[in-house]
């Protein structure tokens, strides 16, 4: 085994499913911090803990070569007060929880990563948005992004290097994105979105795992890091790849006022489809990271052949 110990903090959903699958024949063991128990699975092993308190789960983390924090209530709702308030909590309190915990340990985790996310970046459809020259953007979801990554830098841990990945859409099979824009063009209604004209930055499930592997052995890199595929492509694109990998050659478009409208009807934001995401991972490019899944076209092709 390359590793001892992999710690995923709210690790029971979707991504957190890809990187305990990644890890789990690279690791000794990978332990999930979750609200619900779980049985053993081969050397993935569910702790008890609620995010809030303290109380026991604490020394999982003792010894570990990387934290993986992926709390968060899921931000495909609509924007109530009571939904924000939970949004922001349930991302700011695991934090400074964790970094309660990590100060008490001998052995700290080597690397600490908080999956944060990429629309952090403003509406971008004239250039494309870096660590480097990206301007943050403004409202809510905003907000969350800067209020969390404040948070997370503003904890002490002088033993632990520390990264906010900035990810981008997660395309996978199983679950996340893809199989409701997949469920679209079967239906016939895989056009645009909007006017299609909306950059989309996308990553392939393995490269989301790899990356956080990348930066294990990169010790160098630390701070922000966008972790995005290399080539962005705008939604009417993207739409056209999928139901061309699907053999499906024309789709119906959802014009915004649609969108919005159903929006309302299955309790979303229309931002989550609209915004404009054109960030690059300048800083994971320029360490010498290659991507599995550079294009759009191989990675669909890829997820499609993938057998559930």
């Amino acid at each position: 085994m390359k590793y001892h110990k992999i710690v995923l903090a709210g690790g029971n959903g979707y991504l957190g499913n890809v990187l305990a699958n990644y890890y789990r024949d690279l690791a000794t063991e990978v332990i999930v911090l979750s609200r619900k128990a779980a049985p053993v699975n081969g050397n993935i092993k569910t702790v008890i803990w609620n995010g809030v308190d303290e109380g026991g789960w604490e020394q999982v983390l003792d010894g570990a070569e990387l934290l993986v924090n992926l709390c968060g209530k899921n931000v495909n709702c609509r924007y109530t007060e009571k939904n924000k308030a939970e949004i922001i909590s349930s991302r700011v309190n695991p934090t400074v929880l964790l970094g309660k915990a990590m100060a008490k340990l001998n052995r700290p985790p080597e690397l600490w990563i908080n999956i944060t996310s990429a629309t952090i970046y403003r509406h971008a459809e004239d250039r494309p948005q870096d660590e480097d020259t990206g301007d943050i953007g403004y409202g809510f979801s905003i907000d969350v992004c800067k209020i969390w990554e404040q948070t997370f830098f503003e904890v002490n841990t002088p033993s632990t290097r520390k990264v906010a990945l900035r990810m981008g859409i997660v395309l996978g099979r199983s679950d996340g994105a893809f199989p409701r824009l997949l469920n679209l063009v079967k239906f016939g209604l895989g056009g645009k979105q909007g006017d299609g004209e909306q950059y989309v930055s996308w990553i392939h499930e393995q490269d989301a795992a790899k990356c956080t592997e990348w930066l294990i052995e990169h010790k160098e890199l630390n701070g922000i890091i966008n972790c995005t595929a290399a080539e962005p492509i705008k939604n009417t694109d993207l739409m056209r790849s999928i139901r061309n990998a699907y053999g499906i050659p024309l789709g119906l478009p959802s014009p915004a006022w649609l969108l919005e409208l159903g929006a309302k009807v299955i309790g979303t934001e229309t931002e989550l489809i609209l915004k404009s995401r054109w960030v690059l991972p300048k800083r994971l490019t320029d360490s010498g990271y290659q991507f599995l899944f550079k294009r759009i076209d191989y990675a669909i092709k890829d997820i499609l052949s993938i057998r559930l």
